[in-house]
């Protein structure tokens, strides 16, 4: 199964010593599945700073995977309780991250649903921020109230 759809994400991080960055960003996308599994695949936008990358965001269970490539290629792996090194590559070098997931919520099926992703990230062992992400996926073209089956 593969159809267009309307992705809505809602970014908040946290670091140190900085504001507090929110990020809103409606998008066309595809959600995919295979088995039970559901993978959302979408370009991002001068918005978000990540202009001409293709995110991809794979549900698995209890584990979700976000992956960029683009400028800057990354994967972060969240599985709420759990803590994951992911690789960030900038133009300036790769890092090692710590990915220390405290909330996760993915209710998708074929016509969309929510992702909810609470997470901390630490460089060199430091907490570094804090960071949640609200994802909301609708079929394109359905409206509200309308019902497809």
């Amino acid at each position: 199964m593969e159809k267009a759809v309307v992705i809505s994400i809602k970014g908040m991080q946290e670091y140190e010593d900085m504001d507090t960055d929110c990020v809103e960003l409606v998008t066309e996308g595809r959600l995919l599945r295979s088995g039970t599994s559901y993978t959302l695949i979408y370009q991002e936008s001068e918005l978000t700073g990540l202009e001409g990358t293709i995110t991809t965001i794979q549900v698995e269970g209890e584990q979700i995977t976000l992956l960029r490539e683009g400028e800057f290629n990354s994967q972060m792996v969240f599985q709420q309780g759990r803590r994951h090194l992911s690789m960030y590559n900038t133009p300036y070098g790769a890092m090692a991250i710590g990915v220390n997931t405290h909330h996760l919520m993915a209710r998708l099926n074929d016509q969309g649903g929510d992702i909810e992703v609470e997470y901390t990230i630490e460089v060199d062992h430091a907490l570094a921020g804090h960071s949640t992400f609200r994802i909301n996926v609708k079929e394109a073209g359905s409206g509200a109230g309308s019902s497809q089956q």
